[in-house]
């Protein structure tokens, strides 16, 4: 399939971006994206047991579990916020993971084909520095090799952040196949890579922001609360152990509190602080899977893609 990039100014192309705070408001992809983080960190939290317990294997299966439950969780979440940026309806959270699952592993091979590029990248500049250590040419050799390796090594990072994970996901969301993915990739390179880049950084400091603010909830409604409960109810909630929960920290809250005994409470209110962890890890990842669709509709026109 041939691609054709459309022409949007740098302020359309941006509001496009900006827009995506709308995502907050797409509560069955919020859904599907706090059930796979609810599994993956269950999974995770295997590892870690079958870890202490030097269950090496078991702990490798959990690992591979995990992150297949985050990946094609996640790819389903941005198949239904893809929907919505398309202005189509969007697809049941059942189909969207059977989506998922049928077409996501071309993310999993483009990722490969890039990474294969970028070994050869280092692969290259190692050649060269294992040359330099000839006495008579190594000097001059180094001297040519520095300002070679440092700009490709460093644009091939900033690509790989910038470029390849922001346009590739949303491409296979999309239907494009792994050959289209990779012609898209080199188009942008050869083409407009400064603005890929500058929207990429712009869906990364909108979901910051999204980040920030639901930390601000989260600490001031945690300071409150606890508060509340030992004037008003006259019952401990831990309040170090429920902080470190409400921040992704619960099994080291629990940990933490083990010495103590801790009580029915505070038991139960370091449980709930990991929901709150939960719920908002959803919104910031919403949007920035929100965002990453609207950097590919802001070089792809959407009549373009094969339905989805």
């Amino acid at each position: 399939m041939r691609v054709q990039p459309i022409a949007l100014s740098p302020l359309q192309a941006l509001n496009l971006v900006l827009g995506s705070i709308d995502a907050v408001r797409n509560g069955r992809a919020q859904w599907l994206l706090l059930v796979a983080f609810a599994v993956s960190g269950l999974l995770l939290g295997e590892v870690r047991r079958a870890l202490m317990h030097e269950s090496p294997l078991w702990a490798a299966l959990a690992a591979v579990a995990a992150f297949v439950v985050t990946f094609y969780g996640s790819n389903a979440a941005g198949l239904m916020l893809m929907d919505d940026a398309r202005g189509r309806p969007a697809r049941d959270p059942r189909q969207a993971v059977a989506d998922a699952l049928a077409r996501c592993h071309r993310l999993l091979l483009v990722v490969l084909c890039v990474l294969l590029l970028f070994a050869a990248i280092v692969a290259a500049v190692a050649g060269l520095l294992w040359a330099a250590q000839f006495p008579r040419i190594g000097p001059w050799l180094l001297g040519l090799t520095v300002p070679l390796a440092v700009p490709a090594l460093g644009l091939s990072a900033l690509v790989m952040v910038g470029l390849v994970g922001p346009l590739a996901a949303p491409a296979v969301w999309c239907g494009l196949s792994v050959i289209d993915v990779l012609r898209l990739l080199r188009r942008e390179i050869g083409g407009r890579l400064p603005q890929v880049l500058m929207l990429s950084a712009a869906v990364s400091l909108l979901s910051a922001a999204v980040a920030g603010l639901v930390s601000f909830v989260v600490l001031a409604g945690g300071r409150m609360l606890v508060t509340m409960a030992a004037l008003l109810a006259n019952f401990d909630l831990g309040a170090p152990g429920l902080m470190a929960a409400l921040f992704g920290q619960g099994l080291r809250a629990a940990a933490g509190t083990a010495a103590a005994a801790p009580g029915p409470y505070a038991t139960a209110a370091i449980t709930g602080g990991g929901v709150v962890f939960a719920l908002g890890l959803v919104l910031p990842g919403v949007v920035y899977l929100r965002g990453l669709c609207a950097v590919f509709l802001a070089v792809q026109p959407p009549d373009d893609a094969p339905p989805g």
